[in-house]
């Protein structure tokens, strides 16, 4: 069966479409954000337990590139590209559903798991989405498509994922960051992977305004998630998790928001699971926003009827703060679909929750406390029931951000830092390690959470 996919504007009164070979980013006609489109009824010419069977086959192999947590659905991501000559694969996916037992029994849920997509290549679920659109561009440079470089605006993770592919796939990358607003480990990734990385005296959302910009050459291709491609490997997140469960479908998924492009994946791969016949039913989807870059939870609480851009305060959750997020038509659309809510959470309330995580066993990004610290708060409203299997989607790995623990531990903040846990200095004496060891494991709660 040939099987077939383009990009078509999300706008129900156009619907302009182009092949995915084409150097675009938005409708031409209408101006909306595009998506890339499937043949549906060529995909369902294979039955739900087939297209089980295939996956199940491929998960974690060493058949390239099928081993890939990504390209183990190569049919329903990019069925047109090239696999032997053009696909570009770090074995990305695959990644630990790690359950949570212990957090989820303090903070009073039954069944909590966490989905570690930071366990990958460069660290981010970024990679998901990175190893499509640098395929895409391989093979697009193979048609002779005169595209010099691949560039990006980025808090950090888009930028370390783009230089990661693009090296491996010998493509120039160019990468634009602001200045001072993220953590050192992101900056060093771009820096040793070869990019041109770009120090820009802005904000997220000023290098986004500049990328769009030079990116109006066609030589310079755009990697944000403006550009649909990133969705369709990002999209494997909702397909894998559900893979993991031996394909039952969890009631509650958490992510963390920021330009809100992986909202959208998550909802996509789920609504193709569902289309196909490999699942009867949806989750509910949560969105969780830092409060101090909030915008998707502000049009929230208006139910949607109104979206405004702000300007985004910094945040210890470097990545998403975002004050004017491209895909906010994407995500809205999807969290009417699958009964969402957005709640947000404090700097205080995202460093204390991710330090509580880091103690029973996990090593926590900010992001990935922003969603366990929204967790803990629809918990608490009744919102989330404790009987129900919640998955906590974690972006990045916590090794990105130890800057911030550092701070966190040696109580740097602005607030009491509940959980701190600083070394104990001492002379290099059995007497004084004695001393210090009696006294805290006779210490009452010393070692409690």
């Amino acid at each position: 069966m040939s099987y077939r996919a383009w990009f078509q504007c999300i706008n129900p009164e156009c619907g302009e479409t182009y092949p995915l070979n084409s150097v675009v980013y938005q409708c031409k006609r209408c101006n909306s954000l595009l998506e890339v489109q499937h043949d549906m009824k060529a995909l369902a010419t294979r039955s739900g337990a087939d297209w089980k069977a295939v996956f199940e086959k491929r998960y974690k192999s060493n058949e390239w590139p099928f081993g890939s947590g990504v390209w183990g659905k190569q049919e329903w991501i990019l069925p047109q590209i090239d696999i032997e000559k053009n696909v570009v694969s770090l074995y990305e996916g695959g990644t630990n559903l790690f359950w949570a037992e212990r957090f989820g029994k303090i903070v009073g849920v039954d069944e909590l798991w966490v989905k570690l997509c930071g366990n990958t290549h460069s660290g981010s679920f970024k990679d998901l989405g990175m190893t499509v659109l640098v395929s895409q561009v391989k093979q697009m440079i193979s048609e002779g498509a005169p595209i010099k470089a691949v560039a990006c605006a980025s808090t950090g993770d888009t930028s370390a994922a783009l230089a990661t592919y693009c090296a491996a796939a010998g493509i120039p990358s160019i990468v634009l960051l602001p200045r001072g607003k993220i953590s050192l480990a992101q900056l060093i990734q771009p820096v040793s992977n070869g990019s041109l990385v770009l120090y820009l005296d802005t904000d997220f959302d000023g290098c986004m305004r500049l990328v769009q910009e030079i990116t109006k050459d066609e030589t310079l291709y755009l990697a944000n998630s403006m550009n649909s491609l990133r969705v369709e490997g990002q999209k494997t997140v909702g397909v894998e998790i559900v893979q993991q469960f031996d394909w039952n479908v969890p009631d509650v998924m958490i992510i963390p928001g920021g330009n809100l492009g992986n909202v959208s994946a998550l909802g996509k791969g789920l609504l193709m699971m569902r289309d196909l016949g490999l699942i009867n039913k949806l989750p509910r989807i949560v969105v969780a926003q830092a409060e101090r870059a909030n915008p998707l939870y502000r049009s929230y609480l208006k139910n949607f009827e109104t979206f405004e851009p702000i300007q985004a305060q910094k945040t210890l959750a470097s990545a998403i703060q975002i004050g004017n997020p491209v895909s906010i038509q994407k995500a809205i659309r999807t969290l009417k679909q699958f009964n969402g809510i957005v709640e947000q959470a404090t700097e205080e309330e995202l460093a204390d929750v991710a330090a509580l995580g880091d103690r029973t066993g996990m090593f926590n990004d900010p992001h990935t406390g922003v969603a366990l610290a929204v967790l803990v708060k629809l918990l608490k409203a009744g919102k989330i029931d404790k009987k129900e299997k919640v998955v906590v989607i974690s972006t990045a790995h916590g090794l990105k951000f130890v800057e911030m623990k550092v701070k966190y531990h040696q109580r740097e903040m602005d607030f009491p830092c509940r959980y701190a846990n600083q070394p104990v200095e001492l002379p290099a004496r059995l007497d004084a390690i004695k001393e210090v060891l009696n006294k805290a494991l006779a210490e009452k709660g010393r070692f409690d959470v």
